[in-house]
């Protein structure tokens, strides 16, 4: 069955939660597709030039040389924010780009389709991080900034953007930054690395589409979650037991994307941490309400496949809600919401199902061996050298101490994270 089979399907069970959760996330967010449908090229004359700035400053954005002098940064990095400012300030048209947001913030999609605003989303949070950071590798003098003044051809259409998706972050998270750079051809669009080596540009291409193509996988199990509960809460046992047997099935070939390509010979260790993570990251903030709070980056625990499945077991999210609302679009939260409340494997433990509690089972274990797999592949890649900055991770910004033991302690609490979330992998 293909997913326009599955999305017939589920159009046809009314009253159903589960099955109207994952509609609203494909239909609105997903812009009639999973993964998001994201067009980059009929936009509105007003918005494209933000495509052509990105694109025409990419090559400047990287060096293959990072410097250790500081000075030498703050001039380079000054020298990027000038030039994207003068390009934004000369071809942007703010009181037209609000124009065009509000009209569509008042529901008139005509003058700017689903699929074309997931792409706007994607350009202008990629902008926000390129003149975040004004060069990669991320430098020391930047990561010790605490806030960012940024354009106002950047700062205009955020706030709109983010109402959308329900979010309350200066920083992109992983769908805009990640999933809506995806082009319908399935191709990026806003590379990092333009005109470094190949094995940087592959490191970053095999990084990025592991994300895109992990949701690709995901959208059939999502679908077989939902017809679980309703075949479990309609009684059909037999039709439930299949369902769980076919997201076994499915998700032992999503964690095989992980498995082939979180390695060193297609993401390397030695260009990783400097030329992929860097840039997704955040790290500073502004005063809210009289109080400073400071916005973190993209986060593996952002996508939306590991939260829906945990939630569909029925165990506790990672993320506090204020990270909630801040990284994960709306109708994601909501999916894992519906998913967490008709979760009902505890039930299938009361009533001593065997076939059902088996299955359940094997994808505990399937998620446990991920999880340790994770935690041991992930630990290499964060600890590779970089001297030119201070130790960072992209969803938790610097956690370099004021002593190497204090770094080294740092490293150690992020690793006890991805152990304690083995430990309640139960």
């Amino acid at each position: 069955m293909d997913n326009p089979s599955r999305i017939q399907e589920l159009r046809t069970l009314k009253g159903c939660a589960t099955a109207s959760a994952l509609l609203e996330l494909f239909d609105k967010d997903g812009a009639g597709a999973w993964p998001p449908k994201a067009n980059h090229d009929t936009w509105p004359m007003t918005l494209r030039p933000y495509k052509d700035i990105y694109l025409a400053l990419a090559p400047l954005l990287s060096t293959a040389e990072p410097s250790l002098d500081d000075n030498f940064n703050n001039e380079r990095r000054n020298n990027y924010r000038v030039l994207m400012g003068k390009l934004l300030s000369e071809r942007i048209n703010i009181a037209q780009v609000e124009q065009v947001l509000a009209a569509v913030e008042a529901g008139n999609w005509d003058v700017l389709p689903r699929d074309a605003y997931n792409g706007f989303y994607a350009c202008v949070a990629v902008c926000r991080h390129a003149y975040r950071w004004a060069t990669i590798p991320v430098v020391k003098v930047a990561q010790v900034e605490k806030v960012v003044d940024f354009p106002q051809e950047l700062d205009a259409p955020w706030p709109f953007l983010q109402r959308n998706f329900g979010l309350a972050s200066e920083s992109g998270n992983n769908t805009a930054n990640v999933l809506h750079s995806f082009n319908e051809k399935s191709e990026r669009v806003y590379k990092i690395n333009v005109g470094m080596s190949d094995l940087i540009r592959s490191s970053e291409e095999a990084f990025f589409r592991m994300f895109y193509n992990l949701e690709i996988l995901a959208f059939p199990i999502y679908y077989e979650m939902v017809r679980a509960v309703i075949c479990f809460e309609g009684g059909d046992k037999v039709s439930c037991v299949k369902c769980l047997e076919n997201i076994n099935f499915r998700i032992r070939h999503l964690f095989l994307v992980f498995y082939e390509n979180l390695t060193e010979s297609r993401v390397s260790h030695s260009v990783w941490l400097s030329y992929v993570q860097g840039f997704h990251g955040w790290g500073v903030g502004r005063m809210v309400d009289g109080e400073f709070v400071k916005y973190d980056g993209l986060s593996g625990n952002h996508v939306l496949f590991f939260q829906a499945l945990d939630a569909f077991l029925g165990m506790d999210r990672y993320l506090t809600d204020e990270n909630m609302i801040r990284y994960i679009p709306v109708n994601q939260r909501e999916l894992c919401t519906t998913f967490k409340n008709h979760s009902f494997r505890n039930k299938v433990k009361k009533h001593n199902d065997m076939r059902m509690e088996g299955e359940f089972t094997k994808i505990v274990n399937q998620l446990k061996v991920f999880r340790a797999a994770h935690r041991a592949r992930a630990m290499p890649y964060l600890q590779q050298p970089a001297p030119e900055r201070l130790a960072m991770t992209a969803g938790k910004s610097v956690i370099e101490g004021r002593t190497p033991k204090e770094t080294r302690d740092a490293f150690k609490a992020l690793d006890q994270l991805l152990a304690t979330r083995l430990k309640e992998t139960v």
